[in-house]
């Protein structure tokens, strides 16, 4: 596989790569969405690599891309690796295209049918992006409501639980 390293974001060359796979390969494919175009989404720096999503009317995918040798696990074209996120741990498959070289890439979403504006699919990539860098625990603990200002409740079950 051609490894490259990104010293800078790599989203340029994402949607460079995703333009052409959307010119050459999905140009006549039926679960397309016309209202979506390939967009990268908050590329950053994460464990001394890149992560971000990429929007195409035919998926959604977070993306792992070299940024440096140190740490990086080639994983080959088409076979997986898990990856431990503060979410949990995900299964991302190993690629390539020109623009990009190598990269690893999680899907999230495909088809788009389900998106009705370039905004909304990006507001969900965003969130995705969000999700997968919160603990569950963390999750858990803001969802929680502060019981020193919660109101009180006349349920029985409530009545005893704070006794």
């Amino acid at each position: 596989m051609n490894f490259r390293i990104h010293d800078v974001s790599p989203a340029d060359a994402v949607e460079e790569a995703f333009f052409r796979i959307q010119q050459e390969q999905m140009t006549d494919v039926p679960v397309l969405n016309q209202a979506l175009s390939v967009e990268a989404i908050d590329f950053q720096r994460w464990q001394g690599h890149w992560l971000g999503i990429v929007v195409t009317p035919w998926c959604m995918s977070m993306l792992l891309v070299p940024g440096s040798a140190e740490n990086w696990v080639s994983t080959g074209e088409n076979q997986r690796r898990f990856v431990k996120f503060p979410a949990g741990d995900f299964a991302f498959l190993g690629s390539e295209e020109a623009e990009l070289g190598e990269y690893q890439s999680c899907p999230l979403f495909s088809p788009m049918g389900k998106f009705s504006t370039q905004s909304e699919a990006t507001m969900t990539a965003r969130a995705s992006l969000i999700a997968l860098l919160t603990s569950a625990q963390q999750t858990q603990a803001e969802s929680k409501p502060d019981k020193s200002r919660a109101e009180p409740s006349l349920s029985r079950r409530r009545f005893l639980a704070l006794r």
